[in-house]
């Protein structure tokens, strides 16, 4: 078998698999994201799309934050979900989640923590919890 080759979804196409809300875009959003689920399709989630979609979904759209984050980590499972810094993202959701902080400052952390990583900021509440585990 050949190498997929990754794709690349916007906030949109994230967006309408995850409300449904306009039906020809979403079901092929759906159809889409079907395929990435078992694998038969490779993307990439880049972080300003997740931030985005977390911005978009919690401000706009008003969907609690625990339906959020719960829709977008299971997302980020999927087979199909090529990121390397899957790991980050989730661990990001999970800090966004019990934490009120920004989603930003969330993957800051967890790269922080999960890389090995110094964090430069003037925010001691994020620097603390940045070096908590």
């Amino acid at each position: 078998m050949t190498e997929l080759s990754r794709k690349l979804p916007d906030t949109n196409t994230i967006l309408r698999y995850l409300l449904g809300d306009v039906p020809h875009l979403s079901a092929k959003a759906s159809a889409f994201f079907e395929k990435v689920r078992v694998g038969k399709e490779k993307v990439l989630i880049l972080e300003s799309v997740l931030a985005e979609c977390v911005y978009v979904l919690i401000k706009f759209y008003k969907v609690p934050k625990a339906e959020v984050v719960e829709k977008l980590k299971g997302l980020l499972l999927y087979k199909g979900i090529a990121n390397e810094d899957k790991k980050d993202l989730v661990e990001a959701l999970n800090i966004y989640s019990d934490h009120g902080i920004d989603i930003v400052d969330c993957i800051l952390c967890a790269k922080t923590r999960n890389h090995n990583l110094l964090l430069l900021s003037f925010d001691e509440k994020l620097l603390k919890l940045c070096k908590s585990t």
